[in-house]
């Protein structure tokens, strides 16, 4: 009787997920959910894409209040073979993710289908092991670009070095547009680069949204390289008093690092100014105003944004997104460089960006 017990509540908890399946509205994405079994195990369930629009789910908001999640999106793509390092750091991400989460999470994953079938894998592994409640939908990459076509081609001229290289791709451009991508009624997610890793509950990260200014519709910490005093300096050479490029030790900007978003969708949707700032028109004077020409993607658009628009930016504690790269202070920028990557803070995420490995600590 209970093993007849136990398989008539699986074929319940089957039945309505679904359900949900049927009226969560995805176009041309994938639906996946974590759930207990009747052996209190975790299990995670796959969908097949459903061929209908996104944005008219009014099913998807009861399901996504219900667990209460933190949303996070993530970009994992072109991993063509198991033992690429996108694989260990997704990885490691995740586990990071799980292992401090004190609230369900809802990650979000724009992908292909050779990454996705790995990705998979990790996240049915890692919740498995931590046993903790979480919530997967998979963005085809093909169809993120398509709907942000328009986006990305005004863009890249501006902030990439030259066509064909790392940053030029339009997967660096994504994040300026997600608010068109996500399902409307995510009011408000996270972005992490795969190359993050978690010190900390990302729940803590999640509040930083309770401090945002009205006028604020970008979420992001401060760059920790002289990058953009490298960038900036025709611009600089003809404003010798000029705070911009500068650390913040200094009192300057030294710009942005887009490793880490906090993006209040709701705001996004709606703020007009937002949409003015993506037109071609502005992006080309402001580009010249400065003589700023970038080549690291989505974070040179917010990095111009805060230079002319401090008001929309908030800026995120430096140890949410404390970046290891060193690669400017071993070309040029060695007497300075300190003056950048210096964070007194305890560290709660590390980014491992321009390949350098995260502490183990």
């Amino acid at each position: 009787m209970r093993v007849l017990y136990k398989v008539l509540l699986n074929l319940i908890i089957f039945s309505c997920f679904l359900l949900v399946c049927y009226v969560f509205q995805i176009n041309n994405n994938y639906l996946s959910v974590a759930y207990k079994d009747g052996n209190n195990k975790t299990q995670l369930l796959f969908f097949q894409p459903i061929q209908t629009p996104l944005r008219n789910s009014s099913e998807s908001i009861k399901l996504s209040e219900n667990f209460n999640l933190i949303n996070i999106w993530l970009i994992f793509t072109k991993v063509k073979h198991k033992n690429s390092p996108l694989k260990f750091k997704l990885k490691t991400l995740i586990s990071s993710l799980l292992r401090f989460s004190s609230m369900p999470l809802g990650l979000n994953v724009i992908s292909d289908e050779p990454s996705k079938l790995i990705a998979e894998d990790i996240i049915n592994a890692t919740s498995l092991a931590y046993n903790k409640q979480i919530q997967v939908l998979f963005y085809n990459i093909a169809n993120v670009t398509e709907q942000l076509s328009d986006l990305i081609k005004t863009m890249q001229p501006f902030f990439t070095s030259s066509p064909g290289t790392y940053y030029s791709d339009a997967l660096f451009f994504i994040s300026l547009g997600l608010h068109r991508i996500a399902p409307s009624n995510q009011k408000q997610a996270i972005m992490l680069d795969v190359d993050t890793m978690l010190k900390a509950d990302i729940a803590l990260l999640y509040k930083e949204f309770q401090n945002f200014r009205d006028d604020a519709i970008i979420g992001i910490a401060p760059e920790l390289t002289p990058v953009y005093q490298h960038i900036l300096y025709s611009y600089r050479s003809r404003n010798k008093n000029t705070h911009l490029g500068n650390p913040i030790t200094k009192g300057g900007f030294p710009g942005v690092n887009s490793g880490v978003l906090l993006l209040p969708f709701h705001k996004l949707r709606s703020s007009k100014k937002y949409q003015q700032l993506l037109s071609e028109d502005v992006v080309w004077n402001l580009t010249k105003k400065y003589s700023f020409k970038g080549h690291l993607g989505d974070q040179d658009f917010y990095t111009l944004i805060g230079i002319e628009f401090p008001q929309l930016l908030h800026l995120i504690p430096c140890n949410w997104n404390r970046q290891l790269c060193e690669w400017w202070g071993f070309h040029g920028y060695k007497d300075v460089f300190h003056s950048f990557s210096f964070c007194e803070k305890p560290v709660m995420l590390y980014h491992g960006n321009c390949n350098t490995p995260i502490p183990r600590d």
